[in-house]
């Protein structure tokens, strides 16, 4: 309930209700789906992806047809489970809204409701309490009418006790592959195969749709680097920013560490500290074995194998009071004892590796180029949002945008939708611009598109070619390799069949079979599915028993199986939290069955129609 009713928090519910005017992407059952609502959840759910990937996160993700028409599913089936409740007569109680609202967390303080950040963060949303109420009201309503087929799935003991066993049980089989390869220096097809198969396969052969652009590129670097920077900027931030150039100072220290818990009390604390305090007092005696001491009294599993060792660190490495203490020492030192929060330290200072600053002369390129990006990062907004303006309004050139802000027109090779090079243009909302009848008819420049973050790339095409029909004289050699490849497919099967009848009648033959390999549902060896499936449907009325599969990619799996390995199943079913894990699995997988099936015949006892010719599918 919370991922649903959270979107409309953050982003505003008061968008859904509205009608845009701008076009209908769908009805439900004579109920309309706004373009402007879809537009808006598209936006939630580019910002839940964005949460989830962080970094990750491409939005061209949302340009994908199959992700936008998820999303308008999503909004379909909402529509649906509203009218169905509605019509079942389905209610949700004032109290039952009060406790959903109270619990969910934006709205606490101190792990209780507050009305006071309540009422706060839905007037900075723009949302009304009224509205917000009823959509919470829907969506648990939604959820109540889901929830009598999520939450009562059941799996009866025989039935879990009967896929346990198909899930446990093993047979021991060997494998022996008859693969195409081994044919294709037999066959060879002749003109009336190829002509065959040229004259069925048309759409193979198409030329897709291409084009040649031009295109300019916008990106926070080109703009970086027309920045202009003096000798005094560089300088002046040369000294100010000493701490990030050049080795600072770093210490080599070993210590010995009196781990305290933190639930230690104050005299378990005071026993810890004397006993550091012993061996402080025989190190100062005897500096030399203090590496013998680290290993045989530290706490800290990770140094004490080296004689408490740390190696070298810089400032802010360690604890406060630990490196405080560090920097403050000579080489041979020992002090003692320092409190942390991971309880007392005897420390040494083992060697100092000065500062070393860093030459002028050397940084002096990084930091004007750090200055430009600085500057540029301040101005590259404004100069993106005039760059989109000028390459649609000069929508007849790109001259105009490439002399106001210093770019070079490139040219691309002939590209198609699915081109990768060059990887600037290979963008799909912007492929999906340079091949629209706006910039290929009407002769256009495509809008400026965000193909990366901070880079805008606008393109126009130079020329154009529709599809058309390669000519059997250029294909023919690629057709005769496809041929081979299928005629050496079908002789591999063919011979494995043969050889699997043999087997099975009864015939001794010579093959090279696998090593044997004891392999179940849940273990399958990495065995193709199909394969798995080939093993377990075979009766096994005599050992050895034999049976095989042609396989997708071509050939033959012969297949021969040994023996059957019983699992102990009075043992698993013992093993209380094994059996009410498997349990609760298959329940999980009925409950998304049932689930499924519902929301599908629910589709099917309403109209459902979906607007054609959107450019968003």
């Amino acid at each position: 309930m919370l991922l649903a009713v959270l979107p409309f928090l953050f982003f505003g519910l008061e968008s859904y209700r509205r009608d845009s005017g701008e076009g209908t992407v769908a009805v439900v059952d004579g109920d309309e789906i706004q373009r402007r609502e879809f537009e808006q959840a598209l936006r939630d759910q580019q910002e839940r992806m964005r949460g989830m990937l962080g970094e990750n996160f491409d939005s061209a993700i949302l340009d994908n047809p199959e992700v936008r028409f998820s999303v308008l599913e999503s909004l379909i089936q909402q529509r649906l489970l509203r009218k169905e409740a509605l019509n079942i007569g389905m209610t949700v109680l004032d109290s039952q809204l009060v406790r959903a609202i109270g619990d969910i967390p934006e709205f606490q303080q101190d792990g209780q409701f507050s009305t006071q950040r309540y009422e706060d963060l839905l007037r900075a949303q723009g949302i009304s309490p009224l509205n917000f109420e009823s959509r919470v009201k829907e969506e648990l309503m939604l959820q109540q009418l889901l929830d009598a087929y999520s939450e009562n799935g059941f799996v009866s003991n025989t039935v879990a006790k009967k896929i346990m066993y198909l899930s446990e049980v093993q047979r021991e089989i060997n494998l022996f592959q008859i693969e195409p390869e081994q044919f294709l220096s037999q066959v060879e097809p002749d003109d009336a195969a190829i002509e065959s198969y040229y004259d069925t396969h048309q759409n193979e052969f198409l030329l897709p749709e291409r084009v040649r652009v031009e295109y300019l590129v916008l990106s926070l670097e080109e703009v970086a680097a027309q920045q202009a920077v003096t000798d005094n900027e560089i300088a002046e931030y040369f000294d100010e920013h000493q701490n990030e150039f050049g080795q600072p100072e770093e210490r080599q220290a070993s210590h010995i560490l009196f781990a305290v818990p933190a639930t230690a009390s104050d005299e378990e604390k005071e026993t810890i500290r004397s006993n550091a305090e012993d061996v402080l007092d025989q190190l100062r005696q005897d500096p030399g074995k203090f590496a013998e001491f680290a290993a045989q009294h530290s706490d800290d599993p990770g140094s004490a194998p080296q004689g408490g060792d740390l190696g070298f660190f810089g400032r802010g490495v360690m604890v406060k009071e630990f490196e405080d203490e560090i920097f403050q020492m000579e080489p041979e030192e020992i002090r003692g004892l320092v409190e942390t929060n991971f309880g007392f330290h005897i420390i040494q200072l083992s060697a100092i590796k000065a500062a070393e600053a860093a030459d002028f002369s050397e940084v002096k390129e990084q930091i004007a180029h750090n200055l430009r990006m600085q500057k540029a990062e301040t101005v590259f907004g404004d100069i993106a949002e005039d760059f989109s303006n000028i390459v649609y309004e000069q929508s007849d050139t790109l001259q105009t945008a490439a002399q106001q802000f210093g770019l070079s027109i490139q040219q691309s090779d002939w590209i198609d939708r699915e081109s990768n090079e060059p990887t600037i243009l290979a963008h799909d909302r912007l492929f999906e611009e340079i091949f629209s009848d706006d910039v290929i008819v009407d002769k256009h420049n495509t809008p400026a598109i965000e193909v990366t973050p901070d880079t805008l790339v606008s393109a126009r095409v130079l020329e154009h070619r529709s599809p058309s029909m390669q000519s059997l004289t250029i294909v023919k050699d690629e057709i005769v390799e496809r041929l081979k490849v299928q005629m050496a497919a079908e002789m591999a099967l063919e011979k494995g069949e043969k050889k699997l009848a043999q087997l099975q009648e009864g015939a001794e033959l010579e093959i090279s079979w696998g090593e044997p390999k004891q392999v179940s549902y849940i273990e399958s060896q990495g065995i193709d599915s199909s394969v798995m499936q080939a093993i377990f449907k075979k009766e096994l009325t005599e050992i050895p028993a034999f049976t095989g599969i042609g396989n997708p990619q071509g050939g033959f799996t012969l297949i021969r199986i040994n023996h059957v390995i019983e699992p102990d199943m009075a043992a698993l079913i013992e093993d209380e939290s094994k059996y009410r894990s498997f349990s609760k699995q298959l329940q999980q997988m009925l409950t998304q069955e049932e689930t499924a099936s519902y929301l599908t015949g629910l589709r099917q006892r309403y109209d459902v129609s979906i607007r054609q010719g959107q450019e968003d599918f």
